[in-house]
């Protein structure tokens, strides 16, 4: 696995989270973040199930520019 590290939520309290990176091999963007909460799940349930294989996950906006990076980057990828 290649995960290439795009950045890390710049007001992290500590806890160096929320972080985005792209797995250039298996193709994915992967996010670490804030785990949702009841109402926010529940919300997210509307719109249909979320197997117990995923979760929700939380990114501040502020996070645009690494996120937006991580997206470039993959949109450039050859292997696809």
């Amino acid at each position: 696995m290649a995960l290439l590290f795009f950045g890390k939520d710049p007001n992290t309290n500590g806890d160096d989270c929320p972080t985005v990176w792209v797995d250039d091999e298996a193709q994915e963007f992967v996010f670490q973040g804030w785990k949702a909460d009841a109402a926010l799940l529940a919300k997210c349930l509307e719109s249909g199930s979320i197997p117990d294989t995923e979760a929700v996950v939380r990114l501040p906006i502020r996070m645009v520019s690494a996120v937006r990076e991580a997206c470039d980057v993959a949109e450039r990828s050859t292997v696809r």
